[in-house]
């Protein structure tokens, strides 16, 4: 027979087993309104930066009791409910708006009604606190955007000095060019007047007065620009005086340097010698390079008009070398001029090789274009100042050729050839300047009637184009001849 005390005990065991069970049905039952789907969605991804350690005291509101874990005491609390909730919206709505969920979460919270709370732990508002302390971490630890910006101006700020610091270091680079490069011209000038211009050089020995002056004190190079130097001489036989003009490269300017390292050019120098009338008979020479010398004979007025290219003789056994063209009126004045002495000093076979490679032309004319009408002209290329004795035989060709044309003669069968080439040059020369008259004589008179005409009132120019189309009409009738019977 069962006992009545033990038969309660079971029936007190069994009910607190049935309310164990049915306790978690009973707190779902607290929480109307929530689904699974909402539940996912207020979920958070943790932030890592939300997890460092922030040395910032906690805050607790004074007015909240303590929360209680156990279901008992939410269920005899149910006015503090509201209260946290409204605690836990804030927070959320205090939150700054780190991502999207979080900010749909607090959008969600924020339309509730605050009776769906009841029975709702009051502990979650205690995490409320680390959040904010993260919140303010990160606030600190983010930098400012403004800062960002910043940071990046400073690679543009240093490009906007690019153009400044290039034309700057052009600058620089140019004035230190302009004056290295005028002293590199004044060297090379100075070097060749002190190899050819000084005591016993040979023009000391041929010209009686040097240099652009007439005390002995004069200098002896005249300098017309940077890189142009000139040199006076006179005071000999058969000619009025010599004049040589070096032409050098613009080293002073930084341009022309650097177009001279793509079309290269050489420091030229050419000797002007201005012969007396009566000192050379008619002869018109040249000698260049065979690209040169063609080009000299289509462009030089008195070479295209007299001369013409010289083939080697049959019977001479030396002659200038192949690469080398000869120009001339006739074949006796080449052979007259290309001596042995100049083939074997300059312009031979070997002796060019070594001693003609600054050799550039030779021009003798005495129906030369200009003021002066007898003239040679030698034009060399000049060396660095420290071999300015590579072109000593080249300058010893021009006091040589002085006397060589003053004393030559031509042959009376020459001679006469030339001096019919020459009347018949100066008849054309005659007929051109008549015809270069009446072309002025015309448009003189042309000027004069379109002045007269601009003068003309309106009516006067009306009656007179009247009487030019009454005439043309006139010559244009045809003409008829009466008879009589």
């Amino acid at each position: 027979m069962i006992r009545p005390s033990s038969l309660l005990a079971f029936l007190s065991l069994l009910s607190l087993f049935s309310f164990l069970l049915l306790q978690p049905a009973f707190c779902d039952s607290q929480f109307e309104g929530f689904d699974a789907d909402e539940d996912d969605v207020a979920e958070e991804p943790l932030d890592p930066t939300s997890l460092k350690l922030v040395d910032l005291p906690l805050t607790v509101t004074g007015d909240s009791p303590p929360a209680s874990s156990t279901p008992d005491s939410n269920s005899n609390q149910p006015d503090s409910t509201p209260s946290s909730a409204t605690t836990e919206s804030d927070a959320s709505e205090s939150k700054p708006d780190s991502s999207t969920p979080a900010a749909t979460t607090a959008a969600s919270f924020g339309e509730w009604d605050e009776d769906e709370f009841e029975g709702l732990p009051t502990a979650a508002g205690t995490p409320t606190t680390p959040k904010s302390a993260g919140a303010s971490s990160d606030e600190k630890e983010t930098p400012d955007p403004n800062s960002k910006q910043q940071g990046e101006r400073v690679p543009w700020r240093k490009q906007s000095f690019t153009v400044e610091i290039v034309c700057v270091s052009f600058l620089i680079m140019f004035v230190i060019n302009y004056f290295t490069g005028k002293r590199e011209n004044e060297n090379i000038a100075l070097a060749w007047a002190a190899k050819f211009a000084t005591k016993d050089s040979i023009f000391e020995k041929n010209f009686s007065l040097l240099g652009v002056g007439e005390g002995d004190d004069s200098p002896l190079l005249l300098k017309e620009g940077q890189n142009v130097f000139k040199f006076y001489a006179s005071g000999r036989r058969f000619c009025q005086g010599l004049l040589a003009t070096m032409e050098l490269k613009s080293r002073h300017d930084l341009i022309a340097k650097l177009y001279n390292m793509v079309v290269p050019c050489k420091d030229e120098i050419t000797f002007q010698v201005y012969m007396n009338d009566n000192a050379m008979d008619h002869v018109i020479f040249a000698l260049a390079k065979k690209k040169a010398a063609k080009m000299m004979q289509k462009e030089v007025r008195d070479l295209q008009r007299f001369a013409g290219l010289v083939p080697q003789p049959a019977n001479s056994k030396r002659w200038v070398p192949e690469e080398l063209g000869v120009v001339s009126e006739s074949k006796e004045v080449a052979g007259d001029l290309i001596t042995d002495a100049v083939l074997e000093q300059v312009f031979g076979e070997k002796a060019f090789e070594k001693f003609g490679k600054g050799f550039i032309s030779m021009h003798f004319s005495d129906q030369h274009p200009g003021a002066h009408r007898k003239m040679l002209l030698f034009k060399f290329a000049l060396p660095d100042a420290s071999n300015m004795a590579d072109m000593t035989r080249l300058v010893a060709l021009v006091p040589y050729y002085i006397d060589l044309i003053g004393r030559y003669k031509l042959s009376s069968q020459a001679r006469s050839k030339t001096e019919a080439a020459r009347n018949k040059a100066a008849q054309e020369a005659f007929r051109e300047l008549q015809n270069a008259r009446q072309e002025a004589l015309l448009r003189k008179k042309a000027e004069k009637k379109e002045e007269a005409e601009a003068k003309l009132s309106a009516e006067a120019i009306r009656r007179k184009e009247a009487k030019d189309r009454a005439r043309q009409m006139k010559k244009a009738m045809p003409k008829i001849k009466m008879s009589r019977r």
